[in-house]
């Protein structure tokens, strides 16, 4: 039986919401269940709908991407996964939307299988959306004068750093059971481990907490 991922829709411009709800809804297995103009209203409606997924605009008039980003993670528990959507790749409301708790981002021209292929990835939460363009953000937002401190004050095992560093790098839980030769389930008891260590609400705030402190060099 597939399992069925359900989208809630956020951007300011009809046009853009009703051309992701055409590509999103043609796939047997997503389906658009809700939409908001405005990030004052995805509240609301992700209360309303519950949905696996936000595909939330960054740059919005009233309440920006971030900000609804806040909203939804402060406001509900569980949160879905929010996939920002934004025009320029280099924005600084990208890194501040992954920051704030976004699992990932996309670009308004990003080809509609390449579209599917992130809701999906970012749904399944088992490998890192665009591993070196999250690497890239990082590097271009890292203070100039930054000193490395590591993640010694997380006490995480071993094992546990290893993971983290192959999460960076993009592996999935497969691939990094592959590389360290351990179970997959192995595998996903350490990456939950990790995470609630950290503080982390999943691999895209693990990572970018694992470059800010030196932990994975970003050079």
């Amino acid at each position: 039986m597939t399992v069925q991922i359900s989208v809630v829709v956020v951007d300011d411009e009809p046009l853009i919401r009703s051309g992701l709800r055409a590509i999103i809804d043609a796939e047997p297995d997503l389906s658009v269940v809700g939409e908001a103009g405005d990030g004052a209203e995805v509240l609301p409606v992700v209360r309303r709908t519950r949905p696996d997924v936000v595909l939330m605009d960054v740059r919005m008039p009233a309440v920006d991407g971030i900000q609804a980003t806040r909203l939804l993670l402060d406001g509900l528990d569980p949160a879905p996964r929010v996939l920002v959507v934004t025009t320029f790749e280099n924005d600084d409301y990208v890194y501040d939307a992954l920051r704030a708790g976004a699992s990932g981002f996309l670009l308004k021209r990003t080809p509609p299988d390449d579209i599917i292929a992130a809701i999906r990835t970012v749904a399944g939460s088992e490998s890192l959306l665009f591993p070196e363009a999250i690497r890239s953000l990082a590097l271009a937002h890292a203070p100039t004068d930054q000193q490395p401190s590591g993640l010694e004050q997380y006490q995480l095992t071993d094992r546990e750093q290893e993971v983290l560093r192959l999460m960076a790098r993009g592996l999935s839980n497969a691939e990094i059971a592959a590389e360290l030769i351990l179970g997959v389930q192995t595998i996903k008891t350490h990456v939950a481990n990790l995470l609630a260590k950290l503080g982390a609400r999943d691999r895209t705030q693990a990572v970018i907490l694992a470059y800010e402190s030196g932990f994975v060099p970003l050079h």
